[in-house]
C-alpha cells in the first residue's frame, strides 16, 4: 500500500480533509482499513458514518473487512448485497452497521432498513453504494471512493465533517505525511 500526501484543496484546511492511497492486492485494501479502524473514535452522541464509492470489484468490502477484523469482527464478513444491512455487535459495545445499498428500489426503501434506529453513540455506519440513498441518508463523515485503474486500486478518502477530519488526522499509515 503506498500513501499520497493530501491533495492541496483549497488551502491547509481543505487539504487535510482529503487522503489519497493506492492499493495493489485485496491484502494491501485490507491493511488499509485496519490502519482506518486503528484510528476510528465512536462519537457519544450518535453515529459515525462512512460512505464507501465505486465500481463493482473496487474493494469496498475488502476495506470494510479489513476495519472490521482489526475492530474484533470474527466470523464471516461479505458484503450484505441481498439483505441490505447487516449489523456486527463487538466485544466492546461497538455495534457496526454495514450496508450495501446497490439492490436498493429507491432513497424511499431506506425507510424500510430503519437506519433511525442506530442513529446513535457507539455506532458506526459503514454503506456501500451511498448514492443509491440520495437525500434520504445522512451525510457521510468519511467518504471513501475507490476506483480500479489496471493493477491498482485507487481510494480517495473524503472528510464530509470535523468528526472526518479529526478521524484522518489520526490516520496511521506508512509514508502518510
Amino acid at each position: 500500500m503506498s500513501v499520497r500526501p493530501p491533495v492541496a484543496a483549497q488551502g491547509a484546511a481543505a487539504a487535510d480533509r482529503v487522503h489519497r492511497f493506492e492499493s495493489r492486492s485485496e491484502t494491501e485494501t485490507e491493511r488499509l482499513g485496519a490502519a482506518f479502524a486503528a484510528a476510528f473514535r465512536a462519537d457519544p452522541g450518535r453515529a459515525v458514518r462512512v460512505g464507501l464509492s465505486g465500481d463493482l470489484g473496487a474493494g469496498k468490502t475488502t476495506w470494510v473487512r479489513g476495519l472490521l477484523r482489526r475492530l474484533g469482527a470474527t466470523g464471516a464478513i461479505r458484503s450484505p448485497t441481498y439483505s441490505l444491512i447487516e449489523r456486527h455487535v463487538l466485544a466492546d459495545g461497538l455495534e457496526v452497521v454495514h450496508g450495501d445499498l446497490y439492490r436498493l428500489e429507491s432513497p424511499e426503501a431506506l425507510l424500510a432498513l430503519a437506519l433511525d434506529d442506530v442513529d446513535r453513540g457507539g455506532t458506526l455506519w459503514l454503506i456501500e453504494w451511498p448514492e443509491q440513498g440520495g437525500e434520504m441518508l445522512p451525510a457521510a463523515d468519511l467518504a471513501l471512493q475507490l476506483v480500479v485503474e489496471g493493477a491498482v486500486h485507487r481510494i480517495a478518502a473524503s472528510a464530509g465533517s470535523e468528526l472526518g477530519a479529526a478521524w484522518l488526522a489520526r490516520l496511521d499509515t506508512p509514508g502518510h505525511a
